[in-house]
């Protein structure tokens, strides 16, 4: 292999290492892209196949390699439907930005997830004692980057203050959701997908619906704030756990956030 490569002379070298380069470039730029969507949970996911298909061929499994051929196809031909919203962000991006622009990130600041933890269940204590309504999104693993796209972006440091300004009636941001990423409001206003109505009770409205339904497509934690009668509720995996007090709505703040070795849902 090396003699082969000394053999290209140094004119192809070059123009080989300037291809790689260049293609590498492109799959870096394409992972910024999606970072922090649900688009890169799903292109996890055909990496996986991928590499399932080329080790059932290894193997000699061939009805496995059917199955995991068959399967990649389809998602090879599903990918332009499946990330349609981040295919057109990045081309808009593309044409917005400069040659080489954001190819080094900026450095971020170390997250005081204590004070976020704390942040968002004074907030939602306030809230409830005053029965102002609230949708509070806590990002998991799957990022919420294209939900928080739709909305009005904030990037500030999460504080209860600021949780309570976002959701006090009559003002431009109280509509929709409030979407935090570790320590930070990334943005407020956002609207969520709806559960369907049969999984939830006739009692609930559509902001415990919009809970629900978040919670259903992510991993993310949706702390939903009744405005008639001031309960706190915790969607997560699809499950609404309601009626928490501020102990129990800590836990499973702390159990979002800090995301601690063995944290669950806590129903009890």
């Amino acid at each position: 292999m090396w003699l082969r490569i000394v053999a290209m002379g140094p004119a192809a070298l070059i123009q080989n290492a300037l291809d790689i380069a260049i293609v590498a470039y492109l799959f870096y730029r394409i992972l910024l892209a999606i970072r922090g969507t649900r688009a890169f949970q799903l292109m996890k996911g055909i990496v996986l196949v991928a590499m399932g298909t080329e080790l059932s061929a290894l193997l000699g499994l061939q009805a496995l390699h059917v199955v995991l051929e068959t399967a990649l196809l389809a998602l090879l031909v599903a990918i332009p439907v499946v990330f349609q919203p981040e295919l057109r962000s990045g081309l808009e991006r593309l044409g917005r930005a400069r040659f080489l622009e954001g190819l080094i990130g900026r450095e971020e600041d170390e997250p005081n997830l204590g004070t976020a933890v704390e942040a968002v269940v004074q907030a939602a204590m306030r809230l409830s004692r005053q029965k102002v309504g609230a949708l509070i999104v806590l990002e998991g693993q799957t990022g919420l980057s294209d939900v928080a796209a739709a909305g009005t972006w904030l990037g500030a440091r999460v504080s209860w203050q600021i949780l309570c300004n976002i959701f006090a009636p009559n003002t431009p941001l109280h509509d929709g959701a409030a979407i935090i990423r570790r320590d930070r409001v990334l943005a407020a206003a956002c609207f969520l997908p709806l559960a369907a109505t049969s999984v939830v009770p006739s009692d609930l409205g559509t902001r415990h619906r919009a809970a629900i339904g978040a919670s259903e497509v992510s991993d993310a934690a949706v702390v939903v704030v009744s405005e008639q009668t001031g309960a706190v509720s915790v969607a997560k995996g699809g499950q609404l756990i309601r009626y928490l007090d501020e102990r129990r709505l800590r836990r499973m703040v702390e159990d979002q956030l800090l995301r601690r070795p063995g944290a669950g849902e806590h129903r009890g």
